[in-house]
């Protein structure tokens, strides 16, 4: 893929295809800011505590949990039920369903307050995700780099500038071979709000 830039010292295999895709611009500059500005503003914002090699730790962003009634999501030890979706939500969720071609019923917020604030190496492979789940990822704001790297071969990892305005597509087997993660940074870094779409199935 040619949105994907290594950060490794050697070429490790092309990612395939079918595991990510990544659309620029998907959303109008000064829209997206605007709609960060308005999620900073109007979401009940939280910091999880949560369970991570055996210790109950506080997660570096801030985050919220909306969709359709039923659609709960249990992770790391802790079970969140979906606040109900705004007009926002629900008008960036119909153009990211018309890229994906898939009908999402529930979106994870994470808001990033700096470059101190990120998210560890994991794989969103919850059962209520299901076994191949398509995950997309839209950015707001400051821009983020997003890195991969395959579980079996931390050799093989890649990066992609996740930029305002932008969709990520998570796909395929990503999730089950694959882990991701959203560094901290030293350098002094604005705001991001980041929006991932998912499926739960029960």
């Amino acid at each position: 893929m040619d949105q994907l830039n290594l950060f490794g010292n050697t070429i490790p295999p092309a990612l395939p295809a079918d595991l990510l895709t990544y659309y620029a611009a998907v959303f109008d500059a000064k829209q997206s800011i605007a709609l960060m500005k308005t999620f900073i503003t109007t979401v009940p914002w939280q910091q999880q505590i949560i369970s991570m090699y055996g210790k109950q730790v506080a997660t570096p962003r801030l985050t919220a949990w909306y969709g359709d009634k039923g659609s709960d999501y249990t992770f790391s030890g802790t079970k969140f039920d979906p606040i109900p979706w705004t007009d926002e939500l629900l008008e960036i969720k119909e153009t990211v369903e018309k890229v994906a071609a898939t009908r999402f019923n529930s979106v994870l917020l994470n808001y990033y307050r700096d470059g101190n604030d990120s998210v560890a190496w994991h794989s969103d492979d919850e059962y209520e995700l299901g076994i191949k789940p398509i995950i997309a990822s839209v950015s707001f704001g400051q821009t983020r780099r997003f890195d991969v790297r395959k579980k079996a071969d931390h050799q093989s990892k890649y990066s992609v500038e996740l930029e305002n305005g932008s969709l990520l597509l998570m796909k395929g087997d990503l999730q089950h071979n694959w882990e991701h993660r959203v560094a901290k940074s030293t350098k002094q870094l604005k705001e991001r709000v980041n929006l991932t779409f998912r499926i739960i199935s029960k």
